[in-house]
């Protein structure tokens, strides 16, 4: 598994464009288990996206496609996003969702049992 934490700082008064160009442009990415937007509460401008992918090949390809090329060409002529602040890549081990007693992957939501079984 490998996992991307992303802190992105949207323009002010862009964020929720930011959100829905993320939110409708990165859909169906082959080898992606979990994509998931979030407001910074403590930032009105910064957007988290947090990442699981089945490896970092499965993410560079996914990058690579031009439909995701799109999606930041777009950000881009929109002028909605100051950039990224922060990149984290991680590795996942665990967790609610990320895999059951067996270690087979489960990412159906409500299957998985979490990390205490």
């Amino acid at each position: 598994m490998y996992g991307l934490i992303v802190k992105f700082i949207a323009n002010p008064g862009k964020r929720d464009d930011l959100i829905r160009i993320l939110g409708t442009g990165f859909t169906g990415m082959e080898g992606c288990h979990s994509y998931i937007l979030a407001e910074d509460p403590a930032d009105e401008n910064g957007v988290w996206v947090t990442e699981i992918w089945e490896s970092p090949e499965a993410h560079a390809a996914a990058m690579a496609k031009p439909n995701i090329a799109a999606v930041i060409a777009d950000a881009k002529a929109q002028n909605v996003s100051a950039g990224r602040e922060m990149r984290v890549v991680t590795k996942p081990v665990g967790g609610q969702g990320l895999f059951d007693g067996d270690g087979a992957w489960r990412p159906e939501p409500g299957v998985g049992v979490g990390m205490n079984g």
